[in-house]
């Protein structure tokens, strides 16, 4: 929930009644107002210490902001170079998948996101916690306790640089879903002293899941928004908090900021490929386009995100689960061709099988998107990269005949992070 621009353009809304607030609910519990916030804080400030098992280096500075004022500050951050960019070409890219219709402007989309479910922000680089003074004071108490937990992580990791690694939007997406899953796990720990909380909640993770689909029926602007930005909106929330919750239970007292997951598919299945024999995701390059063809914007989904391709195609969730499972990594490029706007998008399997398995439903979702008459010219070839079996999936203009990625020609590298395996103690830095 903080206000920083992350995933390169790829900005949340802050969720404290799709997320946080059904958290809440389903434990029945709530939060005091104080006058101005500084009873607020000063109560919620040790419990987050005793939830994370942190102390606070300096006290959280916390100021009220107006509607306005954040606008102006959320109109900043969109318009910077980065920003900018990296929205651009992630609406390009997803609707280039058919992941957004093609009258969308998603800064725009974002923009009515994020102005319905602003309640407040810790921002990184003030080092401050903002309030929003028109706030609902049913939702004051919760907001502050979460965002005092990103303000203790701040001071023990740098969140902008845990979450902003360039051009690698799944690695992102899993440090993301860390630090937003510590801060929901520990601001419920706080807000109820009990660690094993989940076993509270009627219907556990489900029980929050049907919350978060009630909820989100309310909400005008997240109702309406594309499946694509519901489900990554929602996804570091609660599957980070799931993940944390396994974390306690294998690493109690730990903090998990030496040892972030480096991949999604580290998040949505921890205990195989997180703390069992550890998964590492292959980077995929990709060579340059044949004639110089440029390039506009490059990057990578991950296991989630070709989950919700597969999803938003077919309808049906176990197969998308299914068709998902086995990636070891992947890269997609956007490149203008004389005729248009095109993508090239390489997956890498981690066995023949898996590869199959998403080549046969991908097949199905390109039947399922353009029919019998497709207006495009889209290929699907089975390929082998160092060793590895490869999907290439290439959608260009009808017309367009010029083959995009020489599978002889594209590189992977499974990169083992150093401090792999070092998890430092509580209270460590």
């Amino acid at each position: 929930m903080r206000a920083s621009v992350r995933r390169q353009g790829r900005q949340r809304p802050w969720l404290p009644v799709v997320v946080v607030g059904a958290l809440a609910g389903s434990l029945a519990c709530g939060a005091r107002s104080g006058g101005r916030y500084a009873s607020e804080v000063a109560d919620a400030t040790q419990r987050v210490e005793h939830a994370v098992g942190l102390k606070f280096k300096q006290p959280p500075r916390v100021e009220p902001r107006t509607k306005a004022e954040v606008r102006a500050f959320l109109d900043k951050e969109f318009a910077t170079s980065r920003a900018a960019h990296d929205l651009a070409g992630t609406e390009a890219a997803y609707k280039l998948l058919g992941m957004l219709p093609d009258s969308m402007d998603l800064t725009a989309e974002m923009k009515s996101l994020l102005a319905e479910q602003i309640v407040g922000f810790y921002d990184p680089k003030t080092k401050v916690l903002y309030v929003v003074d028109s706030a609902p004071t049913s939702e004051i108490g919760l907001v502050i306790t979460h965002e005092l937990v990103h303000a203790l992580q701040d001071q023990y990791i740098n969140l902008d640089s845990v979450q902003n690694a360039e051009g690698d939007n799944d690695r992102t997406a899993a440090a993301d879903a860390v630090i937003e899953g510590q801060a929901v796990f520990d601001q419920i720990v706080a807000m109820t002293g009990n660690r094993n909380f989940v076993g509270m909640i009627p219907g556990g993770w489900d029980g929050i899941r049907e919350q978060i689909r009630q909820n989100r029926a309310s909400m005008p602007a997240i109702a309406n928004a594309p499946m694509v930005l519901q489900e990554t909106l929602i996804f570091p929330y609660l599957s980070g908090a799931e993940f944390m919750h396994d974390f306690e239970a294998k690493e109690p007292g730990q903090q998990p900021y030496r040892d972030l997951p480096v991949s999604t598919t580290q998040i949505l299945h921890p205990l195989d490929a997180y703390f069992g024999k550890r998964v590492w995701p292959v980077r995929v390059t990709l060579p340059p386009p044949p004639h110089r063809l440029p390039v506009s914007f490059d990057d990578d989904l991950g296991e989630f995100e070709t989950r919700l391709f597969l999803f938003q195609h077919l309808n049906d969730q176990a197969a998308a689960i299914r068709g998902a499972t086995g990636w070891a990594g992947d890269r997609y490029e956007v490149v203008t061709l004389p005729e248009g706007r095109a993508l090239a998008w390489v997956t890498v399997w981690e066995s023949a099988v898996s590869a199959a398995q998403f080549r046969d439903l991908l097949q199905q979702a390109i039947a399922h998107r353009y029919g019998a008459h497709p207006t495009r010219a889209v290929s699907v070839t089975a390929s082998e990269v160092d060793g590895r079996p490869a999907i290439i999936y290439e959608d260009k203009p009808r017309g367009a005949t010029v083959r995009l990625v020489d599978p002889a020609k594209i590189k992977v590298a499974v990169e083992e992070p150093a401090a792999s395996g070092q998890r430092p103690a509580a209270g460590s830095s």
